[in-house]
């Protein structure tokens, strides 16, 4: 299942977020060897004090983690402006409360085949781009900034995910890094169910609160 965690909710998923933070390090430390904020066994850095909400790919029981990607609003401090200003045009503001910004997604391959043997790491990464799709478009938001390597462009198009390059620049790394503006809509969705083979939501709605007189009323009645 594909769930949302706020930050008023960190303390109900500790044990999800403490393997998300471990997958993290592992990835994007010790593999790809980014220059990250590593802290102990976790990959953390100042955007997560902020308070972000992370979709996140869960077991039904909401114990086992399989991957996520940390969502921030661009009418906040974000990597996008704060690190990576140089993949997009000066002209370019890309600051508005629709607009969202995704980073640090990740999976983790071993647990997926361990539990969903039928799942390889490309569908895998794919149906967290469906799942991000359908979070977004119910929490109102338009589109979603990300910066990527070139090579993911691949990957966003076998979803059926539609991502219009800003630019890219050098200097981050082995590879250019490009910036990326995702349309989020009911078409871009259907498309995107259409090519992964998906018709039920993967993205798990929060249900509200009920009051407690609410609860009792229902009881009464």
């Amino acid at each position: 299942m594909f769930i949302v965690i706020q930050a008023h909710e960190y303390h109900k998923y500790a044990n999800i977020l403490d393997q998300m933070f471990r997958l993290r390090k592992k990835i994007f430390a010790d593999t790809l060897g980014w220059d990250v904020t590593v802290v102990g066994p976790y990959e953390r850095d100042s955007y997560d004090a902020l308070g972000p909400a992370y979709l996140v790919w869960c077991d039904e029981r909401r114990i086992r983690f399989y991957g996520g990607i940390r969502l921030m609003p661009t009418t906040g401090p974000t990597l996008l402006y704060d690190v990576f200003r140089d993949t997009f045009p000066a002209a370019t503001d890309l600051v508005a409360p629709g607009i969202w910004e995704g980073t640090r997604m990740c999976i983790d391959e071993a647990a997926i085949a361990n539990d969903f043997p039928d799942i390889d790491a490309g569908r895998a990464f794919s149906l967290l781009l469906l799942a991000l799709c359908e979070c977004a478009l119910d929490h109102g938001i338009h589109t979603m900034i990300s910066n990527y390597e070139p090579y993911l462009k691949r990957v966003y198009k076998r979803a059926g995910a539609e991502v219009d390059e800003l630019g890219r620049s050098d200097g981050y790394g082995r590879y250019p890094v490009c910036c990326g503006a995702f349309e989020v809509s009911p078409r871009v969705l259907a498309n995107m169910r259409r090519m992964l083979k998906v018709s039920a939501p993967l993205y798990v709605r929060p249900q509200p609160m009920r009051s407690v007189t609410t609860r009792l009323l229902d009881i009464a009645a």
